[in-house]
């Protein structure tokens, strides 16, 4: 029988594949762009990325097994973001806002969520 936390982690890895919708390319991107427009300026644009969103992008580089304690914290915060401002209704066009944060960590809104990959 497999132990509690196998379990746990298996069900946070599913929920956090199932809301992170986007690629890490895409991501990479988004918030490449969106540090860009605040206005990084000179420094490293890198590190102008909103913490969650860095850390999001380091979990969907990672095999399961390979996951630390702080990447399962970030996907359950991922995963809790999302749940939270998805709550509050559908986005309509004026609520960038709430748009910018679901695509902080990976979570197109205007995209279907994507299968769950396999569990490597």
């Amino acid at each position: 029988m497999a132990h509690e936390s196998d379990l746990i982690l298996d069900l946070v890895w599913q929920e956090f594949h199932e809301v992170v919708n986007m690629t890490s390319e895409e991501l990479r991107a988004f918030l490449l762009a969106s540090a860009a427009a605040d206005g990084a300026g000179d420094r490293d644009p890198e590190s102008a990325m909103p913490e969650l969103g860095r850390q999001v992008l380091q979990v969907l580089g990672k095999r399961k097994t390979d996951l630390t304690a702080d990447d399962v914290d970030a996907m359950r915060r991922a995963v809790d973001r999302v749940e939270d401002t998805l709550a509050d209704g559908a986005l309509d066009a004026d609520d960038d806002d709430r748009r910018r944060a679901l695509l902080e960590v990976g979570h197109n809104p205007l995209r279907p969520s994507r299968p769950v990959a396999g569990s490597g």
